[in-house]
C-alpha cells in the first residue's frame, strides 16, 4: 500500500495529533466532536492525508491546534498560551491513535469518519484499548468500519438518488447494464474492479470523481 509519509515520520505526526487535541480540549475549551469538525475542515487534516513535513513534524500540537482554529473561526479568535508538557489524556490518545490509523490505511480522515471510525467511538475505546498494542486498535477499527459499510447504502445508490435517477435511467444515460447497477448497488458486485470504462460513465453522469463511487 503506497503511504502519503515514510514511516520515520510518523511518530512525530502522532505526537503531534494527540497533542493537538489535548491543547484544544483541555486548554482552549472546544469539545472534541466540535474540534474535530473544525479540524476535517480547516484543511489541516488534509495536509496530513498528503504528508506535508511542515504539518507531520514542523508543527508543534499547539501549533497544529492554531492553525486549525485560525482557518475555521479567523486569527483573531485567542487562545492560551502553549502548555510546556501535554498530558496523555484519552483526547491525547485518539489524535494519537487516529493518525497512526489514517496513515496504516492511506484513507482520507473524512472517510474513516463517515465510514463509522468517528472520533466518539474512538474516545470510547480508549479504557480497553491505550494499552494494547496498536494491531489491536487496527483489528477493532476494520471490524467497525466492515459492520458500519455493510449496512449503508453504496455510494453509487446514494449519488444516483442524490441526482434523481432510477436505476433503469441510470443504465440508459450510462450505458452501464441495470444489471450491472444492480449488483453494484447491492454490493453483490464490487465496483472497484469493476470495466474502467463503466464506473467513468457513470461518473460523468452522476456529475462526480470517478473515486466518489469507488
Amino acid at each position: 500500500m503506497i503511504r502519503a509519509y515514510n514511516e520515520l515520520y510518523l511518530e512525530d505526526a502522532m505526537n503531534n495529533l494527540g497533542a493537538m487535541f489535548d491543547y484544544a480540549i483541555y486548554e482552549s475549551g472546544f469539545s472534541m466532536m466540535e474540534f474535530y469538525t473544525m479540524f476535517l475542515k480547516s484543511g489541516v487534516a488534509k495536509q496530513f492525508e498528503q504528508g506535508n513535513p511542515r504539518y507531520i513534524a514542523g508543527m508543534s500540537g499547539t501549533e497544529l491546534a492554531r492553525e486549525v482554529v485560525n482557518k475555521c473561526l479567523g486569527d483573531d479568535f485567542l487562545l492560551p498560551p502553549a502548555m510546556v508538557m501535554y498530558d496523555r489524556s484519552p483526547e491525547y490518545w485518539a489524535g494519537w491513535i487516529l493518525c497512526y490509523y489514517q496513515w496504516y490505511t492511506a484513507k482520507p480522515f473524512s472517510r474513516l469518519n463517515d465510514d463509522g471510525l468517528t472520533i466518539e467511538i474512538i474516545l470510547k475505546l480508549y479504557p480497553t484499548l491505550h494499552e494494547a498494542d496498536i494491531s489491536k486498535f487496527v483489528e477493532v477499527a476494520n471490524s467497525i468500519i466492515q459492520n458500519t459499510t455493510a449496512a449503508m447504502p453504496s455510494r453509487l445508490q446514494t449519488l444516483r438518488k442524490r441526482m434523481g435517477f432510477t436505476q433503469k435511467e441510470l443504465a440508459e444515460s450510462s450505458g452501464v447494464s441495470l444489471r450491472c447497477i444492480q449488483l453494484y448497488e447491492q454490493k453483490q458486485q464490487n465496483i472497484a474492479t469493476a470495466e474502467v470504462r463503466n464506473v467513468m460513465n457513470l461518473a460523468k453522469v452522476l456529475r462526480c470523481e470517478i473515486t466518489d463511487i469507488v
